[in-house]
């Protein structure tokens, strides 16, 4: 390993040998994936959905069905404004069902027609809940151009959707 750098630092074909010696590595690579996943915690007291418990790896897999994206696929059309839209669709959700959402957001396009999934808890009274979804139905369907439809399900408690503890 010394000789290599004293190589490096006493070679003609290098003018600056401190910089040719500083770019050369020689540790070996870490191939562990670690982007993507939850850490576990001391207590193993944090909640995970089905949603977040699955790692990246498994998305082809498992949770296919959260990632058909029809505007991704080569030649697609909009694949700029199909993410802000689906951007700006989980904000203005999360915004207007405020602490009510239990689960992630999922987003189905079909054609022109654009379904919103999710899981809420049933903290509020019925009426409320079916004046939200027409708030939302109606707000989204305007500002997008196109019918935009809720399918909701509704949950208790928060403890009611969590897959496991870590």
């Amino acid at each position: 390993m010394n000789s290599l750098i004293k190589f490096a630092q006493c070679s003609s074909l290098s003018g600056c040998s401190p910089v040719f010696a500083s770019q050369f590595h020689t540790s070996s690579a870490l191939s562990r994936v670690v982007s993507g996943k939850y850490r576990i915690t001391k207590k193993r007291d944090r909640p995970l959905t089905y949603e977040m418990a699955n790692p990246p790896h498994y998305i082809a897999h498992r949770k296919s069905w959260n990632s058909w994206n029809t505007s991704s696929l080569k030649d697609g059309l909009r694949r700029s404004e199909t993410a802000v839209e689906d951007e700006f669709i989980r904000r203005f959700f999360t915004g207007t069902w405020h602490g009510l959402v239990c689960s992630e957001i999922i987003i189905k396009r079909q054609f022109n027609h654009i379904r919103v999934a999710a899981i809420v808890r049933r903290a509020v009274s019925p009426t409320k809940m079916y004046f939200l979804i027409g708030y939302t139905e109606e707000l989204l369907s305007n500002w997008i151009q196109c019918p935009v439809t809720l399918e909701l399900q509704t949950v208790d408690s928060f403890k009611d959707v969590v897959f496991k503890y870590i």
